[in-house]
């Protein structure tokens, strides 16, 4: 099973850009189809994005679409999250997590991914 660690989160203003990390180990990569989610306080989790394990395939929550991009190497065992255009609104504690359904489609509840990072937090001020 992989472990997962995030990073590249931080304070930026609105209208900024920011790009998240997700690097994996412990685990075979193209296993699994990962998904970024985020948490904001007194808030539910919320399904940001997912990737295939190919990298040929992404779907997107409603609130990102257009703005943030998910993209995945898997030379280098990392998925990231490349968010623009950023709001107040987007932030949050960002999560990446892994599926090793692979063959069943993208998924965008948090319940159907076995493994989770530790998350990294975003701040955008406004």
């Amino acid at each position: 099973q992989v472990q997962l660690v995030e990073s590249g989160g931080g304070l930026v203003q609105a209208g900024d850009s920011l790009r998240l990390s997700c690097a994996a180990s412990g685990g075979i990569f193209i296993n699994y189809s990962m998904g970024w989610f985020r948490q904001a306080p007194g808030k539910e989790r919320e399904f940001v994005g997912a990737i295939n394990w190919r990298g040929d395939s992404t779907d997107y929550g409603d609130s990102v679409k257009g703005r943030f991009t998910i993209s995945r190497d898997n030379a280098k065992n990392t998925v990231y999250l490349q968010m623009s255009s950023l709001k107040p609104g987007d932030t949050a504690v960002y999560s990446c997590a892994a599926d090793s359904g692979i063959w069943t489609g993208l998924k965008k509840s948090g319940r159907e991914y076995e493994v989770w990072g530790q998350g990294t937090q975003v701040i955008v001020s406004s």
